[in-house]
């Protein structure tokens, strides 16, 4: 875990809900960055898309980075200039394979990373990457946050919450013709952990017609959503987290104490 010093009550997580270019890593970077060149000393933790330079794709041959790649360098630049968390996933060449990589990048340099566990074999993405094996929980500003991608949406065991995170934060490509599930797992995953969710997803259409409608956004401990947007619009919104409420709520409300117990079995 990160341990870093200056804690604070209210977290600012800002959700960039953006159009991608496909197999563009360039572009999408220059994008991004003028996306975020207004943040600056605005917010504490920045989040974009699953596969935010490049779009969901299924050919890793011609869009995995290695895994110190020139966008974790490009993630590195803008958290030091936002003095900020920058974070979401790419595709990344590693120990003889292929990953979707998420990288959380600290204003500091500092990174972690997790790969995805539940590979989406509808599109046959078990047959292009590998899956990831273990979960992570970062601490940052006295936060607990639990990062994942997309399809591990899905799977509740994997995200089950024994008070180990206050925030989980989703990264997506999540397509419009599943938008229901989307939402409706979203608030799931915040009630039964009690905790904040964020989910953040993409718009537009990728290189094979396929839409995104975003949907993105914040869902509070009791599964409520902080806002609502127009569907299929980009933004880039700010949202302030109250740990103090969401604490008096675990304590009014404690279910972690009733909890089953399993281990996983990987």
């Amino acid at each position: 875990m990160i341990s870093v010093a200056d804690s604070v009550d209210h977290l600012k997580v800002t959700l960039v809900q953006s159009m991608l270019h496909w197999h563009d890593i360039e572009k999408n970077c220059a994008m991004f960055a003028e996306k975020l060149a207004g943040l600056a000393g605005k917010t504490d933790i920045v989040v974009l898309p699953e596969m935010f330079t490049t779009g969901f794709s299924m050919a890793p041959e011609e869009i995995a980075e290695p895994a110190d790649t020139n966008t974790l360098s490009w993630m590195k630049q803008q958290a030091k200039a936002l003095s900020a968390v920058i974070c979401g996933s790419v595709a990344v060449k590693d120990s003889g394979g292929c990953y979707n990589r998420f990288y959380w990048v600290q204003p500091d340099g500092h990174w972690q990373s997790y790969d995805k566990h539940h590979l989406f074999r509808m599109t046959g993405e078990h047959k292009h990457y590998q899956a990831g094996q273990e979960r992570i929980v970062i601490e940052y500003k006295g936060w607990r946050i639990f990062p994942q991608i997309c399809y591990d949406l899905r799977f509740p065991v994997w995200s089950r919450n024994h008070d180990e995170y206050d925030l989980a934060i989703y990264v997506a490509n999540w397509p419009q013709v599943r938008e229901h599930p989307w939402q409706v797992l979203l608030q799931a995953r915040a009630i039964e952990n009690l905790c904040y969710v964020a989910g953040i997803n993409r718009v537009g259409e990728d290189n094979s017609g396929l839409a995104y409608s975003g949907r993105s956004g914040v869902i509070d401990f009791k599964g409520h959503s902080m806002k609502e947007f127009a569907a299929g619009e980009p933004f880039v919104e700010t949202f302030v987290l109250s740990k103090p409420e969401l604490a008096a709520f675990r304590q009014a409300f404690p279910a972690f104490a009733d909890a089953d117990s399993f281990d996983f079995n990987n």
